[in-house]
């Protein structure tokens, strides 16, 4: 009777430790898939204000545009340019495509900078003053959210190749995210003539 008993407690405590184990996966499992889902939006948020002071800067650059041209009719290569890095900014779709107009529309905005320096009663106007600036602020906000996605982009690569996230990211479909990378043309000396 007692070898019953013995069995049935052995039985029940096997039992238990098997359920206790399969509780631990289940609570690992929803724990680093919250934590995956979490990271991965926080890139998704950070990659959107990216985008939104890209959209505040292509927002500004006709007010710009239109101002320089009323003081200079002869600069259309320059005024093109900037019209078409705009455009391509605003049709990049990934991280790598917006990495490129990115680079190319601020090759572009420093043309322009540069027929407004041809023209003192230009530098000299109020409105092209505050287009100016509020371009240059926009810019600080671009570097500040290109960095903050950057992190977050970091943190995620980090998590989803870090154990325990890294047995369950794959099966749930999530993969290294891209960098915001410079430009190639960031990455030579600028050359300064007087």
């Amino acid at each position: 009777m007692e070898k019953i008993k013995s069995e049935k407690g052995f039985a029940i405590t096997g039992g238990l430790i098997v359920l206790g184990v399969i509780a631990v996966v289940v609570i690992a499992f929803i724990s680093t898939y919250n934590s995956l889902v979490a990271a991965n939006e926080n890139v998704t948020g950070k990659w959107g204000q990216v985008e939104n002071q890209l959209q505040r800067r292509n927002d500004l650059i006709p007010n710009l545009v239109a101002t320089v041209k009323e003081f200079e009719k002869h600069e259309s290569d320059v005024f093109n340019g900037v019209a078409k890095a705009r455009s391509n900014m605003m049709s990049a779709k990934t991280v790598s495509d917006v990495t490129a107009a990115d680079g190319e529309l601020t090759q572009a905005l420093g043309r322009l900078m540069a027929v407004a320096e041809a023209y003192p009663e230009l530098k000299s106007n109020a409105n092209f003053q505050h287009l100016q600036d509020e371009l240059a602020g926009t810019e600080n906000r671009i570097a500040v959210a290109r960095r903050d996605y950057n992190e977050a982009v970091q943190s995620f690569n980090t998590k989803i190749h870090t154990i325990p996230s890294s047995f369950f990211a794959g099966m749930l479909g999530y993969s290294d995210r891209d960098y915001f990378k410079a430009d190639e043309a960031a990455h030579q000396v600028p050359k300064v003539q007087f």
